[in-house]
């Protein structure tokens, strides 16, 4: 008796494996930058693909009805995530974003007056934020902020682009 109950024991500690985490589903995550739209009408969408526990690609695609606001009036572009969390997918984050965007200047000429330019630039940049999500990982609320650098046309190469957001998303 003692014999197959070491040998029970045995099998039942061989089949035990330690996880730091809880099995992880819901790799992809849909967000709504809410602090945006209801600060400029803003409308803008992510997307985001978790790779691992910590590091996770996404897109962004933004929408906004006045083309001479500081963004333009369309962007859309990648990003790269590392979180720094104790929680899987959650805490403290650092990401890289490309932005392509588009929209109007006024140009000031004293031939032709004030007239619009419609441009279209491409930003890198560095952002941080914090997301918190449910204990169920199913929704989540993030708060951002980045600035980037444009990097073409030249009449836009020393300026400065900005990303905050404060965003609802859900998990599937």
């Amino acid at each position: 008796m003692k014999n197959v109950f070491l040998s029970f024991l045995f099998l039942s500690v061989c089949n035990l494996n330690a996880q730091a985490y809880p099995p992880l589903g819901n790799e992809h995550e849909i967000k709504f930058n809410i602090g945006l739209f209801l600060v400029t009408a803003t409308a803008e969408g992510s997307y985001e693909y978790f790779l691992n526990e910590d590091i996770s690609i996404g897109g962004t695609l933004y929408f906004d009805g006045d083309a001479e606001d500081y963004n333009g009036n369309f962007g859309i572009g990648p990003n790269f995530r590392a979180y720094f969390g104790f929680g899987p997918r959650s805490g403290f984050f650092a990401e890289a974003f490309g932005l392509y965007y588009t929209g109007e200047d006024e140009v000031n000429s004293d031939t032709l007056g004030i007239r619009n330019n419609d441009y279209s630039t491409l930003a890198l940049g560095f952002g941080i934020g914090n997301k918190w999500v449910t204990r169920s990982q199913r929704f989540s609320l993030e708060i951002s902020g980045g600035l980037g650098r444009n990097i073409n046309p030249e009449d836009f190469q020393d300026s400065f682009m900005y990303r905050a957001g404060l965003s609802v998303g859900f998990r599937f």
